[in-house]
């Protein structure tokens, strides 16, 4: 599986989803949008400033958008429109510009016009790696910094969910620790049991949990052998779930400008999903990210 087939198959909706992009007068964004709207992953309202927009887009598009609206606005009330475009059904999908994340998000959880359920909001990235023949998705890089067991449990859920929703059958979740045994001075170790026990009770549903595993015996069958490590996900998982933000945020990095990953990431437990991005991603991460909200729209509207 490639991100590129995830492309493909978004492409063959019917309808195609609506994204409201929060202030995209930003050249990354426009690139992203522009090339899956040219692409028929999806529609656009875009608000920010209407001039540079619409002006960016007359210079670059070489055919007429009609599926791109041009809503002008400040950036101050840019996240707010998208949010309630989002809430109001007027669009499928959200998407973060040019705005600073904590901007975007207090319109998320803005309680007369948000997309809050009651969930944990936490972030999925989708990693292509040479060498690796699947997906590879990690959570939670950008959102949650310490979660606790219980917000752990949500997080690994939602990671499920996604990863069902982008066309894995039954996603091997590996709970990431320093070590595979339970240190009880360590913390990520025991949550990892714990978590591990939860799955196998199915008060995770979906996929399989296994856990403390090293980053090593994750994803190479070779380490798991080696250490006489066995199970179902144990060298062979698709999710990596981290014990906090930090080794999430270094293991993201790490695999982009080490490794030259491609990624492609969104936001899960809000009412749509969320395309965040960092404003220093390039367009392929969004537009990639882009396609990975459309493919999970579909098959949520499928079940």
């Amino acid at each position: 599986m490639r991100l590129q087939n995830l492309v493909s198959e978004a492409k063959k909706q019917q309808v195609k989803p609506i994204i409201a992009v929060a202030e995209a007068g930003d050249q990354e964004v426009l690139e992203s949008v522009l090339k899956a709207y040219k692409e028929g992953l999806a529609h656009f309202i875009l608000f920010g400033n209407g001039h540079i927009i619409s002006e960016w887009l007359s210079r670059n598009a070489d055919e007429p958008f009609d599926g791109i609206e041009v809503v002008s606005t400040d950036t101050a009330s840019a996240a707010f429109k998208a949010v309630k475009a989002v809430h109001d059904g007027d669009a499928d999908i959200l998407m973060k510009g040019l705005v600073s994340t904590s901007a975007l998000l207090k319109a998320v959880l803005n309680k007369e016009i948000g997309l809050r359920t009651g969930k944990v909001l936490s972030h999925v990235a989708a990693f292509e790696v040479e060498g690796f023949e699947k997906l590879i998705f990690i959570t939670d890089a950008a959102m949650n910094i310490e979660p606790d067991l219980n917000q752990k449990a949500q997080i690994l859920q939602n990671a499920i969910d996604f990863a069902i929703q982008t066309g894995v059958k039954e996603p091997k979740a590996a709970v990431l620790a320093a070590v595979e045994t339970v240190n009880p001075a360590m913390q990520a170790t025991l949550d990892a049991a714990s978590l591990s026990v939860m799955g196998f009770r199915e008060q995770i549903r979906g996929g399989i949990v296994e856990g403390p595993l090293a980053l090593d015996n994750a994803i190479s069958k070779e380490a798991a052998e080696h250490k006489g490590i066995t199970g179902k996900v144990a060298g062979d998982a698709d999710i990596l779930l981290v014990p906090n933000i930090e080794t999430g945020n270094v293991l993201y990095k790490s695999l982009i400008y080490f490794a030259r990953a491609k990624v492609g990431a969104v936001i899960c437990g809000a009412k749509a999903p969320i395309v965040l991005t960092s404003r220093a991603d390039s367009a392929e991460s969004k537009y990639y990210s882009i396609a990975l909200a459309v493919k999970s729209v579909i098959t949520d509207n499928q079940l």
